[in-house]
């Protein structure tokens, strides 16, 4: 019989970040063989807030406190791999200048960039590319924004292909397969180990690459509400429905994570078939790493592992050896 979880993740720099009922848990493989995690116990924003739960309201902000817990967690994971060797004059001055909150003001920093990085190329580009058939054919603005759909779809697979292809990236598919195959194992109440997880397929009908692609369709529905009138115009619609578009796309990824139907597997189909370009085969030792991650993440007694791990929490440092 499956179990009920809520459990999701991400992949990090050799390791992976597990939110469950007991926290948010990233599990990182050192160089030397140590697993080392930590562990924080981070209330969703949706939770301590009423309003913030509300239906569409729901799925911006967990969009933007996933995207602050993902660049926090990445951040510690690189901690790990930085190159030795002395501090340049402007990270002196950086923490410094704001000592504790450097970190903080850092993932904000970071949050932005990649915001905007992401409603540049995703979404103004292929505005401006359809643009040109505006120009060039006699089209009407369904068509106009048809096309601009398919650009954005092309390019965001683009994206995720050529990126892939880097090795550190490979590294990170793989830890992103090791997540899915961990948490398949938890729900269908097998015992975590390596061995019985591997067993599990690495296709998660929860991940974020159906949430990223299913943003992609809506965004052309929705779109296309607004005609096809001055450039500019149409720019700043794109911008201002954003939240709404993350938000009607978290709606329909819950309801298809509850429901069984077929136009459910339909509309999943596509996501989880991207998700054979966004995951690989993980080996033995990386899913170690994610089933230590899901462990702390939902309060299950750690087990032992090569060398020792480390806890980091609020309060302070344990270690388990």
């Amino acid at each position: 019989m499956s179990k009920k979880t809520s459990v999701g993740g991400q992949a990090v720099i050799e390791g992976v970040m597990m939110r469950g009922s007991s926290g948010v848990a990233t599990a990182v493989r050192k160089s030397d063989g140590e697993i080392v995690i930590d562990k924080s116990n981070v209330i969703p924003i949706t939770k301590k807030y009423k309003a913030l739960g509300l239906p569409v309201i729901r799925g911006f902000v967990s969009l933007i406190d996933s995207l602050i817990v993902g660049i926090k967690t990445l951040n510690y994971s690189a901690s790990f791999f930085e190159e030795e060797g002395e501090a340049s004059k402007f990270d002196k001055w950086f923490e410094n200048k704001f000592k504790e909150k450097s970190n903080d003001i850092l993932a904000g920093i970071s949050l932005v960039l990649s915001l905007g990085f992401s409603v540049l190329l995703f979404f103004l580009l292929p505005t401006f590319a359809a643009n040109f058939f505006k120009k060039a054919f006699e089209m009407n603005a369904v068509l106009l924004n048809i096309i601009e759909g398919i650009i954005r779809v092309s390019l965001f697979l683009l994206y995720i292909y050529l990126i892939g292809k880097l090795e550190d990236i490979k590294r990170v598919y793989e830890y992103h397969g090791a997540e899915h195959k961990t948490i398949f194992c938890y729900e269908n109440n097998v015992e975590l180990t390596p061995e019985n997880a591997k067993r599990f397929g690495r296709l998660h009908p929860r991940c974020g690459t159906n949430f990223l692609f299913l943003v992609m369709i809506v965004s052309i529905i929705l779109f296309s509400l607004t005609g096809w009138n001055s450039l500019w115009e149409r720019i700043m619609y794109r911008i201002i429905l954003l939240p709404v578009v993350s938000g009607v796309t978290y709606e329909i990824i819950r309801w298809m994570g509850k429901g069984k139907s077929k136009l459910a597997a339909v509309l999943a189909y596509p996501g989880l078939m991207l998700q054979k370009l966004t995951t690989k085969e993980p080996d033995l030792s990386q899913l170690e790493v994610a089933i230590a991650a899901l462990k702390a993440a939902e309060g299950i007694e750690e087990t032992k592992v090569e060398g020792k791990i480390e806890v980091d929490n609020i309060e302070g440092t344990t270690t388990a050896s």
